[in-house]
């Protein structure tokens, strides 16, 4: 794993099927996600035999993206990566220091995932509401990020209450506020949404980012997101249906860095002063001094005392205290007032 490993906020660059269906296309996209510091590089494990009968249709953004094909039986074909081709990858992403993951979406890919070593498991929001799906990702033990594109609270208390029924505890399980549009316009975003799940389920939270651009992505970080998952791609004119929707890799190392410094400076609630500005506390703060000469005897007033700095006199929260009282020596214009 790659130095940025100890942070708290778990950055997925998500490849996906940017890939082409093309192993060394795919490597590149390792080497990019490692490059721009993500925690992990995320493909998509799947047969299209499995996943989709030949009536399913493409979205409406892939058909702008991959007009070539008449359905997703089709589209999908194409974007398989073959067991050698994940193994290739597994073996690429471990000499980097990478994370791999991968997405099944169907139970054979979940098991062929499982026998590679992985030991987190990513649930599509597609399978949010598929019982099939969430009872044999359950059954494994093994942590879960779920992903809950257009899906209602209902429907994600109903997926963890099916997987919490076959043995996984909640705590296993990382929510994801998803917007499930490729560009999601800003305002779907909904990014409050994420902390209602955080307050409605109890479990940690996170972000899968469909918007253009890094800006939502950083937000969800300010707000508590405990991962983040973003597409990617080499370049965004290249063919395939997830191109358009996703970073470019200078820009995914720009999210990566805004995430760690957003991260970075969250620190831990308490107001009190940084080791950084408490040099400067003399300096901009400000001591009671005399605003006009006092004499002996004086008594102190609002019309003879005011506040200038440096501030390591009397604080002038203590004006009150001396108003009314004598000055029990002389004190020229601008001296400050001593808190004996």
């Amino acid at each position: 794993m790659n130095d940025q490993k100890d942070s708290s906020i778990i950055i997925i660059a998500e490849a996906g099927v940017n890939h082409n269906g093309d192993i060394e296309l795919a490597k590149q996209l390792v080497d990019k996600a490692y490059e721009a510091k993500a925690d992990f590089v995320k493909f998509q494990t799947f047969s299209a035999e499995n996943l989709t009968t030949q009536e399913g249709e493409l979205a409406e953004y892939q058909q702008k993206q991959v007009s070539q094909y008449k359905n997703q039986f089709e589209m999908l074909k194409s974007l398989e990566l073959t067991k050698e081709n994940h193994i290739e990858l597994i073996r690429h992403c471990k000499e980097l220091g990478i994370n791999f993951l991968s997405t099944p979406f169907d139970e054979s890919s979940l098991n062929f995932l499982i026998d590679l070593g992985c030991d987190l498991i990513k649930i599509p929001s597609g399978d949010l509401t598929n019982y099939f799906m969430l009872s044999a990702v359950a059954e494994k033990g093994l942590p879960v990020i779920l992903s809950t594109g257009m899906g209602t609270e209902a429907e994600v208390g109903e997926a963890l209450d099916c997987m919490n029924s076959c043995g996984l505890e909640i705590d296993q399980i990382t929510l994801l506020h998803c917007t499930t549009e490729y560009p999601c316009p800003l305002s779907d975003v909904n990014l409050s949404a994420m902390n209602t799940l955080k307050e409605r389920f109890h479990t940690k939270v996170g972000y899968s980012d469909h918007t253009s651009g890094i800006s939502v992505s950083i937000a969800a970080a300010a707000l508590g997101a405990s991962v983040i998952e973003k597409h990617f791609t080499l370049d965004r004119n290249m063919p395939g249906p997830d191109q358009k929707a996703s970073l470019e890799p200078e820009e995914l190392s720009m999210m990566v860095q805004g995430i760690r410094d957003v991260e970075k400076s969250m620190g831990n609630g308490i107001k009190v002063p940084s080791s950084s500005e408490i040099k400067n506390i003399k300096i901009a703060r400000k001591s009671i001094v005399a605003k006009t000469n006092i004499k002996l005897g004086d008594y102190f007033t609002e019309d003879n005392l005011t506040s200038k700095r440096p501030g390591d006199g009397m604080s002038p929260m203590l004006t009150p205290t001396l108003i009314g009282s004598k000055a029990k020596k002389d004190f020229i214009k601008n001296e400050k007032i001593s808190k004996e």
